[in-house]
């Protein structure tokens, strides 16, 4: 199985991007603070400042993706709700980061995009594979209808007695007649 290793793969690439992308953009806010000129006629002290809250919230927002997907790894199922939306938006993240790379940095930054992009992607699609499988078969068991408590007590037929023949009061289908086109 493919899908417990790429959990664990992303969430481990996440964290470290988090850790990354915090400290790349401290620096930078170190960098600038230090440097004591403006850009633009801008204030220094609000281009450090802005590159350090943005350090935090990039950290936290990777670092929280790469929660989500330790939580797939763990528990073995598919994200959802905001789980689900976080991951979807790390890929798109992690695209436009990736187009960006490949004019900016080079070939090497974008190729680790795509690597990043595909696996996350891969998470979420063999998890809805999963869950799929999964919902089909406890509609084969649980007698289809889906509801009640999940024990099949409820509305289960007695082993014993044979099942009713149903009523098929539909006529049969007779041959298909496209329709006439309306327009000359």
């Amino acid at each position: 199985m493919v899908r417990r290793p790429v959990a664990w793969v992303v969430a481990v690439v996440l964290f470290a991007e988090a850790f990354g992308i915090a400290a790349l953009n401290w620096f930078m806010g170190v960098v600038v603070d230090r440097q004591d000129m403006s850009l633009a006629g801008l204030d220094p002290d609000r281009m450090s400042m802005s590159a350090k809250a943005g350090a935090v919230v990039f950290g936290l927002y990777f670092a929280l993706c790469g929660l989500v997907a330790l939580l797939v790894a763990v528990r073995n199922r598919a994200p959802a709700g905001l789980g689900r939306v976080l991951l979807i938006s790390v890929a798109v993240v992690h695209a436009l980061l990736g187009a960006f790379a490949w004019g900016l940095i080079g070939p090497a930054a974008f190729v680790y995009m795509v690597v990043v992009l595909a696996l996350v992607l891969l998470l979420l699609m063999t998890y809805d594979q999963v869950a799929d499988g999964a919902g089909d078969a406890g509609a084969r068991t649980d007698g289809g209808d889906g509801g009640g408590d999940g024990s099949g007590s409820e509305n289960a037929p007695d082993p014993a007695e044979p099942e009713p023949e149903a009523k098929n009061d539909t006529p049969p289908a007779g041959p298909f007649t496209p329709p006439a086109p309306t327009t000359p």
